[in-house]
């Protein structure tokens, strides 16, 4: 990626919805260079699509918590099972399989405390490879809305 593509990245990332010929003029650049570069980032798979950003606030989903998970025996077949399951569940906004002491690292949204806890106990600790569960209430979450590739880093 050069400089261009990486600009073209950054405001795509600001905002997904500006017509090409926006971002050819922000970029100073034909727009048939702008599509080319498009199609470029899109077929090399760093483009993956477009998404729009929900307050869970708004939709009744105010309170978020990371959920640790620990499964035993951790082998191949326990692993894609939960995660089969764990892609199922509406609660979860998205997950982690991890090395380590833990399994899965899940990030749940919901209502409130009590049905955190009802998720927990009544969907979570059910299922019997389960040995540990830890959750963290969180309090305040930050997500970059930009990433752009990291300097490259200069040999000693």
């Amino acid at each position: 990626m050069d400089e261009l593509d990486t600009a073209l990245l950054t405001l795509l990332q600001e905002d997904a919805r500006l017509t090409n010929k926006e971002l050819a003029a922000r970029l100073h650049v034909a727009q048939s260079t702008c599509l080319e570069r498009i199609r470029r980032l899109t077929k090399r798979g760093i483009l993956r699509g477009q998404h729009v950003d929900v307050d869970l606030r708004k939709i009744g989903r105010g309170t978020q918590a990371m959920v640790n998970v620990q499964l035993r025996p951790p082998n191949r077949a326990v692993i894609e099972s939960f995660e089969a399951f764990v892609a199922s569940l509406p609660e979860v906004l998205s997950y982690f399989v991890m090395s380590g002491s833990d399994d899965f690292l899940l990030h749940v949204a919901v209502a409130d405390n009590e049905q955190l806890s009802a998720f927990v106990l009544d969907r979570l600790t059910q299922r019997r490879e389960i040995v540990h569960v830890r959750t963290s209430v969180i309090f305040s979450h930050v997500r970059r809305s930009v990433v752009v590739p990291l300097p490259a880093r200069e040999e000693a």
